[in-house]
């Protein structure tokens, strides 16, 4: 870690000290230089969105794959420069591009800029390209650069990576932080000029990354959209709610009683197995049933596992949270409802604003199977990150509010915040 540190620190003297010769962009060159990446290989591409991307194998769809409802629109094309690598890592689960090598990140560059850049890490276990369709496609239409990574693991046995109990989640956090200084300066370089507002954006793990980055890199950014960021403290986690949903307590877990008809599925799909994953990775000790665990009576250093990677609600820059009523993976009552409390009594109310989402769920894709009963995230991300757009513009953002489900119109295109 200390070696991380000094990378950091590195990285951020670099970007200081950049200098803005002629500009690639300009010349209509391909060649970007990524700083502190250990290899990158660099593409003039006609359509940097989902739709370019996927006919010329620029992006992997597997890694986005059920994160938004099929009416999510789709942009037109935004031709730029798209960079693919990686930086120093000793972990392998990433297989993309056949590199085995974790740190992976994508950077795009489009040829209109308007001289932002948004950064964000994956959402679950998954890859670099995760953020591809619900973030990266609206973002670069609007004119700016997208950066991504993998976090630094992938997978379900994320918890293999490190040393130390908590070592692999802490990890993402740097690896955002390492890939947004990066980034900066590799953009700012390609464009001859600086980059003039960098915003943070993510959903479930992204989410929380989001947080933490506000949280403890604030100079880094200007502002964030949290999509159902997951909640790390030491009374609300996955660890302290999962154990009640599995043996059969969902309501006791947090999760709305409206949202039954959901858990059949995510019992299936994601209780068990984010209990297990990431009980294995802050409490490897345990050896009992995940359904039996008790967060409360473990040893002291599964808490302090916890302490490395907890938010504390004091962020430094405007944040926009997003979280469905319907969340039957991250119940909204133990985890956005907590931490937009937890921003005031930290004296930053004045810097978030909280979206109720009536009837969102956790995966957008479930709306196509539900449409008559839940509402898709996606459209309101994008309504989320207009308005932050507009707050950092001096726009006063309306207020925080649970905002109603429609009883009509289009609503994997159409989401209005207030």
């Amino acid at each position: 870690m200390e070696t991380k540190k000094f990378f950091t620190v590195a990285l951020a003297a670099l970007l200081a000290a950049v200098v803005l010769p002629g500009t690639a962009a300009a010349s209509g060159g391909c060649d970007v230089r990524v700083p502190g990446a250990q290899y990158q290989e660099s593409a003039c591409l006609a359509d940097l969105t989902t739709t370019g991307t996927t006919a010329s194998g620029h992006t992997v769809a597997a890694d986005w794959a059920g994160l938004t409802s099929a009416g999510l629109p789709v942009p037109g094309p935004v031709p730029g420069v798209q960079v693919d690598g990686y930086f120093p890592d000793d972990s392998a689960t990433n297989t993309n591009h056949g590199w085995n090598h974790d740190a992976q990140f994508v950077l795009r560059l489009p040829r209109h800029w308007n001289g932002g850049l948004v950064v964000g890490g994956s959402p679950g276990n998954r890859r670099q390209y995760a953020n591809d369709r619900a973030i990266a496609d609206q973002v670069l239409a609007e004119g700016y650069a997208f950066a991504a990574t993998d976090k630094g693991n992938t997978g379900t046995s994320f918890s293999l990576d490190g040393k130390r109990p908590g070592d692999a989640i802490a990890e993402w956090n740097f690896r955002v932080t390492q890939l947004t200084l990066a980034a900066k300066a590799a953009a700012a370089r390609f464009y001859g000029r600086p980059v003039t507002r960098t915003l943070a954006a993510g959903l479930s793990n992204g989410g929380y990354l989001v947080r933490w980055q506000l949280e403890n890199r604030p100079a880094l950014y200007d502002g964030g959209v949290d999509w159902e960021g997951t909640l790390w403290t030491q009374r609300d986690n996955l660890l302290t709610f999962l154990p009640s949903a599995l043996r059969g307590s969902a309501v006791e877990a947090g999760f709305a009683p409206e949202s039954e008809f959901l858990w059949p599925y995510h019992r299936d799909v994601y209780w068990e197995l984010t209990q297990r994953i990431y009980r294995e990775e802050l409490d490897p000790g345990y050896r009992g049933n995940d359904a039996d665990y008790d967060y409360a009576s473990r040893p002291a250093a599964v808490h302090r596992a916890v302490d490395r990677i907890a938010l504390t609600g004091r962020i430094g820059k405007p944040l926009i949270t997003l979280h469905g009523t319907l969340d039957s993976l991250l119940p909204i009552s133990r985890d956005s409802d907590v931490y937009d409390r937890m921003i005031t009594a930290a004296g930053r109310g004045n810097l978030h604003r909280y979206y109720r989402i009536e009837g969102g769920n956790h995966v957008d894709a479930l709306y196509d199977t539900y449409p008559d009963r839940l509402r898709p995230m996606g459209s309101c991300f994008r309504s989320a990150f207009t308005v932050l757009e507009g707050w950092l513009d001096g726009k006063r953002p309306p207020r925080s509010t649970t905002v109603s489900r429609p009883a009509n119109g289009n609503l994997a295109a159409e989401c209005s915040l207030g």
